[in-house]
């Protein structure tokens, strides 16, 4: 441990990292019930963390199935907050949860194409430090909502938009991809078209399904005013055309963030928690049965 906690500091210190006492401190983390910090990222003198949690007893030579969460905003703000409640269930449940900050208009003045560059980078990291992370290299899950769905589809779909200086030999590839109310099409008809420019089938996650897409779970609500029904089912229709599977969960009524905790009375929060949980269970990434 002692070998790899030195790797990570003189890694933090060439990336230039003020925090390296972070990455120093890995190790001792990991053994740890509280969540804690690390930074993934300095961009431009911005520094972008995630936030880790472990389930209960932690095992040093186990690798766990993650989720890495990325937080709604139109790409113009947000709060890594949002999904704290799901990273607590899915860390109850087995799972190393991520809450991941990426830069976002309002606080850094960025577009939704370094937004996408982040989560690459975010996801990256998880893979490349597994090993000290106890992260499971080939169970790597991204979700997010809205437009942190969108990101979450970014790491499943985009070949491009790469960080530049990550390491590209390193997969940004999410293993599968849990997408409530996502922004996956930026196409003429999908939503924020013209604020993408001329480079829109770039990051448009729909237009750049190919074989061998990870496996998908979308929810969505039948009144969201952002994402239309039919843009739901023609992403699933492109992706089962090419072989993979996408399952896609219409709540009848529901409008847009409907799935957040504290809606209304919950229940949906309950119903695409459980779902979720189902589904992973499918993939062999999660055991036993739901507890929602």
């Amino acid at each position: 441990m002692k070998k790899i906690c030195t790797m990570l500091f003189l890694l933090a210190m060439t990336m230039g990292i003020s925090g390296a006492q972070d990455l120093a401190n890995l190790g001792e983390a990991v053994n740890h019930d509280a969540p804690f910090d690390l930074i993934y990222k300095v961009k431009n003198g911005d520094t972008l963390k995630l936030t880790f949690r472990y389930p209960d007893n932690v095992k040093k030579s186990k690798k766990y199935p993650t989720i890495v969460f990325f937080f709604g905003g139109g790409w113009n703000g947000g709060s890594v907050n949002q999904f704290k409640p799901h990273a607590e269930y899915f860390a109850s449940r087995g799972m190393i949860t991520v809450l991941a900050d990426y830069r976002v208009k309002s606080r850094h003045g960025t577009t939704p194409y370094e937004a996408v560059s982040d989560a690459k980078s975010a996801v990256r990291f998880l893979r490349e430090h597994a090993k000290a992370l106890n992260v499971n290299p080939k169970k790597i899950v991204a979700s997010g909502g809205s437009a942190g769905g969108h990101l979450a589809a970014a790491c499943g779909n985009l070949p491009g938009l790469d960080e530049p200086g990550d390491d590209l030999s390193i997969s940004s590839k999410a293993n599968a991809l849990v997408l409530f109310n996502p922004v996956f099409d930026n196409g003429p008809d999908g939503f924020e078209h013209e604020r993408m420019g001329e480079r829109w089938k770039e990051i448009s996650p729909v237009h750049n399904i190919k074989k061998g897409a990870p496996p998908t779970i979308v929810f969505l609500g039948t009144e969201d005013h952002l994402i239309p029904v039919a843009i739901a089912e023609n992403y699933k229709e492109t992706m089962e055309a090419v072989g993979s599977r996408c399952d896609l969960h219409l709540y009848e009524g529901a409008g847009h963030g409907f799935f957040n905790k504290g809606k209304k009375d919950g229940i949906y929060y309950d119903k695409t928690v459980r779902e979720t949980d189902l589904f992973l269970i499918s993939l062999k990434y999660l055991k036993g049965k739901p507890t929602i």
